[in-house]
């Protein structure tokens, strides 16, 4: 492991963040190993141990894509050697993607490409307005393919197919209408005190529902409706069951904060 992604741990949350700001933090991989294995490791800790993840890029922008120089070394690989490349990468953004514990990404700057990715992956995406954004693989020729599953999944077909094939950047604005952005904020500290109110929420949340509610979220993609009506009714019969639902039921009618709330959050 290289220096390139910095984790930090304060109770119950985590921050990742890119740690190459001379490169606008650019993916290269060591990058993508780092992300790939923090997140997985993120996924094998308890609900409780760790319950929001802050995904963020040191210095002026979150991040401007892939690396210039390591995609030059990879334009020397064989289609075979490039194959194992892009699937590094692909399955570095399932990890995210897939990971049990809610992400809440602070753009600034720039997300480009790759960036791009990151943010289609996370749940909650808060940017800084004047943050810009694109697709701008095909200006070097080549196309946004392995982060296309994610990004479709959050904006759609439609922004997929006006965006993709000429690569223009666009405003924070715009990455907000289509649904990449929920969040706009002006000026860096307006962004890290939207970032916290964010986490804030997450932990107001049962630490098992808020895990549950991010997952049934991608477990009803693509099902037929009856078998959604038997999956979302086993997922809440269980969690209703639950010690945590027991316990918000008890906090309510006795008016009270709920075990699970951070100290100085009643």
């Amino acid at each position: 492991m290289t220096n390139s992604v910095r984790v930090e741990r304060t109770g119950p949350n985590g921050s990742v963040n890119l740690a190459r700001p001379d490169v606008h933090n650019a993916f290269d991989a060591s990058v993508i190993a780092e992300l790939a294995a923090t997140f997985a490791g993120f996924d094998r800790e308890a609900p409780t141990a760790l319950r929001a993840v802050v995904l963020a890029g040191d210095g002026p922008s979150f991040c401007a894509g892939a690396d210039i120089a390591w995609m030059r070394a990879a334009m020397q690989l064989d289609v075979e050697g490039n194959e194992q490349d892009a699937m590094a990468m692909a399955e570095m953004f399932e990890t995210i993607d897939t990971c049990a514990v809610p992400v809440v990404a602070r753009v600034q700057g720039a997300a480009l490409g790759g960036g791009m990715g990151l943010c289609a992956v996370a749940d909650v995406v808060i940017a800084e307005s004047g943050a810009r954004f694109g697709f701008t693989e095909t200006r070097l020729g080549i196309l946004p393919a392995v982060i296309a599953p994610f990004v479709i999944a959050k904006i759609g077909e439609t922004h997929a197919r006006a965006l993709f094939p000429g690569g223009r950047r666009f405003d924070a604005a715009r990455a907000q209408r289509i649904g990449l952005v929920h969040e706009l904020v002006e000026g860096e500290p307006a962004l890290d005190a939207a970032v916290e109110a964010a986490v804030a929420d997450i932990l107001a949340a049962g630490p098992t529902a808020a895990r549950a509610a991010k997952a049934i979220v991608r477990e009803v993609r693509g099902l037929g409706h009856g078998s959604t009506k038997w999956h979302t009714a086993r997922v809440i019969a269980r969690q209703r069951t639950s010690p945590e639902a027991q316990e918000g039921f008890r906090a309510f009618a006795e008016k009270r904060p709920p075990a699970w709330l951070p100290d100085g959050e009643a």
